[in-house]
């Protein structure tokens, strides 16, 4: 099983190479570097304190003696598209095929860039995924609209509620689910942002196996075969980030208060808020490692949501809390979690560096019941450059957690 992990991480990185090279040729990022330390020659070109940089991209063509020539910003108000196989691995996946691409553009000549992103995955599970994600802004980047549509086809194992649950009482689900997020923000002041949005989560054809009749957790919430959650959100945006994708130093701040309401056809009614906090400092502060700090506090306030939608290890919106832990590991009516990790450079260019992660979590059971036991879980992790202009890492990380728990992780990009 060793082997077949490091097969399919070297299968990633080649098939990652496409992406990569349009990122460089055809879709450079508006937002590189604020740092002094960070001088951009060309958009193929990084020096940090006197070093050239390299990614990915630089070693293939290396490999076969290519050399990039310098391009000029060409997103315009024109869409350029991208398209690019990948593979990747988690351990409610196992190995995931994946085909990726995306859209950016400009709806004015001085407005952020826009981007339409999606992707289509099959995984050893037999589960398929099919996200879309949006971030429209507007010609004077007054407003931004962002929207978040999935449709899931979802076998997983659940293990019950709350912190204190066991790992081998793990029982398999089946389940379709649609999703469908929009949120308009309005710029406030300086880094600060505020809008409303609209929010559906829809799971039906839900199947459970015949030993969850007997258990607590699905007798609390009635072992529907169906739930609906619909209704409008409230949120507050705070980013001083250096950059959104790998930041370096500045804060991150988002509060979502939602609703699920009856009468726009909700199962039931109920509210729930997300806190999510992040802050990143240089460690030390003359060098390029960086503490990240990162909290993410997920409470049902009242009424009682469908058990898929109760909070949950990893299914925040970037399926990122609790490496070391199987998606789903935990579910309750409250999630509190905490996690830090220090981020380092390997090779002087850039192109390897590592971290060092640990994160904690705890979960009530049912409605107006106590947080249980703390579930910690720590690990290592391997980053590889695979685009120095937006400091965007192929993340490689391995997991430990209680009861045994443990697992490889690869995505592209940062956990936080």
């Amino acid at each position: 099983m060793r082997l077949f992990n490091v097969l399919g991480f070297v299968v990633l990185a080649v098939l990652l190479v496409s992406k990569t090279y349009a990122q460089h040729k055809t879709i450079p990022l508006t937002k590189i570097y604020t740092d002094s330390t960070y001088r951009k020659l060309d958009t193929t070109d990084v020096v940090v304190n006197g070093t050239q940089q390299k990614d990915l991209y630089n070693v293939i063509g290396e490999l076969f003696h290519k050399k990039s020539a310098p391009t000029k910003d060409s997103i315009t108000s024109k869409p350029v598209v991208s398209i690019a196989p990948a593979i990747g691995y988690t351990l409610v996946s196992r190995l995931a095929i994946v085909l990726s691409g995306n859209i950016a553009f400009r709806t004015g000549p001085s407005s952020r860039v826009s981007t339409i992103i999606a992707s289509a995955d099959y995984t050893q599970n037999k589960q398929f995924t099919l996200p879309v994600q949006t971030s429209i802004w507007t010609k004077n980047n007054k407003y931004n609209f962002v929207g978040d549509y999935r449709y899931f086809k979802y076998p997983q194992n659940t293990f019950g509620l709350g912190s204190n649950s066991n790992i081998k009482d793990a029982d398999p689900m089946d389940y379709h689910y649609f999703r469908f997020y929009e949120t308009a923000l309005r710029h406030i002041a300086g880094n600060f942002y505020a809008g409303v949005g609209y929010i559906l989560d829809r799971h039906w054809d839900i199947k459970y196996q015949d030993n969850s009749y007997t258990r607590p957790a699905f007798n609390f919430y009635g072992r529907p075969r169906h739930s609906t959650a619909s209704g409008y959100t409230l949120n507050a945006l705070f980013d001083s980030r250096d950059n959104a994708i790998n930041a370096s130093s500045g804060a991150y701040a988002n509060v979502v208060f939602r609703t699920s309401i009856k009468d726009l056809g909700s199962t039931s009614n109920w509210q729930s808020l997300i806190v999510d906090v992040r802050k990143y400092f240089k460690f030390p502060a003359s060098s390029d490692n960086v503490i990240a700090l990162w909290s993410y506090d997920w409470l049902v306030l009242n009424g009682r949501p469908s058990y898929l939608d109760l909070p949950s290890t990893s299914w925040d919106g970037n399926f990122a809390t609790g490496r070391g832990y199987i998606q789903g590991r935990f579910r309750g009516a409250q999630m509190v979690y905490f996690e830090t990790e220090y981020r380092f450079k390997i090779t002087a260019n850039g192109l390897l560096g590592g971290v060092i992660f640990g994160n904690a979590q705890s979960f009530s059971a049912a409605q107006g019941t106590k947080l249980q036991s703390i579930q910690p879980a720590f690990g290592p992790g391997l980053r590889i450059k695979l685009n120095k202009l937006s400091k965007t890492n192929i993340a490689v990380d391995y997991g430990f957690g209680n009861e045994g728990s443990k697992g490889l992780f690869i995505d592209v990009g940062e956990a936080f």
